[in-house]
């Protein structure tokens, strides 16, 4: 197998998958089997600069070619061979966010992210005129919330994209996106698999008292759908993402996706009547519709698999991140008490601990909101715990009631789906962070959404490994192959699959803790207002 796999390397028949994540960029090359055979990651944060959560261009550009040179690290490492060609590329990165430049391809204002909630105004406008959810992230709420905000580098812009849009940018000299992700910037025409042709018209007529010198049809990116060729790596580009000037340029890219569309190819969730839920900094869940929704909810995101197909998402801003700052401070307790355990164990440790915990998690609340929910309508958070006097303050109830809490805002979107809209769900594949610890996650997620929740064996790899596959099945459809098709045939028909069905008991305890959840709201926005 080794010599099999050194010989695709040396023969340029490896694809690679980088996706820019919120904590860490993560690169992946996968062998002709499309399994993962080497890895490299760079961890990074985002940081909070006048009032907006951004990361700079040197950030991007210093993380991807460290998780890069970390890969091919881990090629010679393990097959003894330098890496120099690849067939395949793929980029993708966290979806939405305000990335703006000018006619000389000047970055115009720093990167806004999807964390950033300071759109409402432009996002409630937005969707009384489209009579379509138009979240806060979205990309042309950020640009429409500028326009309010009267804020001058309006008038120079010359393109808008995503930060996974950038990127391809840079390596390929290419303004393309592809659907899914485009599907976070505007909404997508279904029939067409593009840009939504009356709802820029709209637009348009809505700024058109502004003069600016260009439409929003001239600013934005062309779309493709997967399997479609979204340009080369140029010899710039492969110096940009490699110095070393090992990486030769040539190798074919697919469209740039967003960690929305990976995730469904990773858990291999692009089908009618199949979803997917990541959990991590942030949490979504996705379904993939047979039919539209009866009508708007503010709640749900309507987005696109990387063909086009129609998706409703529950996002919520935050998830594990007040959880892993609880599990970071027990580590730190260890320390000063002079207990040595390695942050697997800790993990492993505590998540187990949740499972013995009362179903409704002892009558404990915990909000961990780091940054602003706008599902339940929070432009900025306080991350709080509280109880009650007859309260079970447990260690076990503790951790179940922050791995509650880390899912609750996301489930309020999905209770829609599942209770008001009635929604067809066979399974739900998991992924991200939360599920790392084998069943934990898995049952409370179960617990949450009253469905089957399934992990795949590389559902680990995550989207870095989804967009890798993009690329695979780009060089890889000449036979006419859907990409459900493929992914069924030549990605997971071998995997095994750990499915846990919901208990009973552990649903009617995570009713009664949502309850708790939903009645303690006015705590949070009183910590929101006073505690500065």
């Amino acid at each position: 197998m080794t010599e099999a796999v050194k010989a695709s390397i040396l023969e340029g028949k490896t694809v690679l998958g980088i996706e820019l994540g919120s904590t860490r960029i993560k690169a992946v090359l996968i062998g002709e089997d499309n399994l993962p055979i080497a890895t490299g990651s760079h961890d990074w944060e985002n940081s909070y600069l006048d009032n907006i959560w951004t990361y700079s261009t040197e950030e991007i550009w210093k993380g991807l070619r460290d998780s890069y040179q970390k890969l091919v690290t881990d090629v010679e490492r393990q097959y003894n061979v330098k890496l120099s060609k690849l067939a395949a590329i793929g980029i993708s990165a966290m979806m939405h966010g305000y990335l703006v430049f000018d006619h000389n391809d000047q970055l115009l204002v720093p990167f806004r992210t999807w964390r950033n909630n300071i759109t409402g105004d432009a996002a409630s406008e937005l969707t009384t005129l489209f009579n379509y959810q138009i979240p806060q992230r979205w990309s042309i709420t950020h640009l429409y919330q500028a326009i309010l905000n009267e804020e001058p580098h309006v008038a120079s812009i010359h393109f808008q994209t995503t930060l996974a849009g950038y990127v391809h940018w840079m390596l390929t000299g290419e303004k393309v996106l592809g659907v899914g992700e485009a599907s976070g910037m505007f909404p997508i025409d279904l029939a067409t698999k593009s840009f939504n042709k009356k709802m820029i018209e709209q637009f348009d007529q809505l700024v058109e008292g502004e003069d600016y010198n260009w439409q929003l049809s001239e600013i934005l990116p062309a779309v493709k759908v997967a399997g479609e060729d979204a340009g080369r790596l140029t010899e710039a580009g492969a110096i940009l993402l490699d110095p070393t000037g090992e990486l030769q340029a040539g190798a074919l890219l697919c469209p740039p996706e967003g960690d929305a569309g990976t995730g469904m190819v990773a858990t291999n969730s692009v089908a009618q009547r199949t979803g997917n839920v990541s959990a991590g900094t942030s949490a979504f869940a996705m379904v993939v519709l047979e039919d539209e929704l009866s009508k708007v909810y503010p709640e749900i995101d309507l987005v696109t698999t990387p063909t086009g197909s129609l998706v409703a998402m529950a996002h919520s801003n935050n998830c594990t991140s007040d959880l892993n700052a609880w599990l970071h401070l027990f580590k730190e307790y260890n320390q000063v008490m002079g207990i040595e355990v390695d942050t697997d164990t800790l993990y492993h440790t505590l998540f187990n601990k949740a499972l013995e915990g009362d179903a409704d998690a002892g009558g404990l609340l915990s909000y961990g909101y780091l940054s602003g929910e706008h599902m339940t309508h929070f432009e900025s958070g306080r991350p709080l715990f509280a109880r009650s006097t007859s309260s079970s303050f447990t260690l076990a109830n503790f951790m179940r009631t922050h791995l509650y809490s880390a899912v609750a805002a996301m489930k309020m979107g999905m209770d829609i789906l599942l209770k008001e809209e009635q929604v067809n769900l066979d399974e739900m594949h998991g992924h991200g962070g939360l599920f790392k610890t084998e069943g934990v996650g898995q049952q409370i997620m179960a617990a949450a959404l009253n469905t089957p929740v399934a992990v795949l064996d590389t559902a680990g790899e995550g989207g870095a490994w989804g967009i890798a596959i993009l690329a695979a099945y780009l060089i890889n459809n000449d036979d006419g192959e859907t990409l459900a098709q493929f992914l069924t045939s030549s990605v997971f028909g071998q995997q095994a699959a750990q499915t846990i069905r919901p208990d009973p008991r552990a649903v009617a305890g995570f009713e009664q803790f949502m309850e708790r959840y939903q009645k303690g709201l006015p705590i949070e926005r009183a910590a929101v207002e006073l505690l500065s």
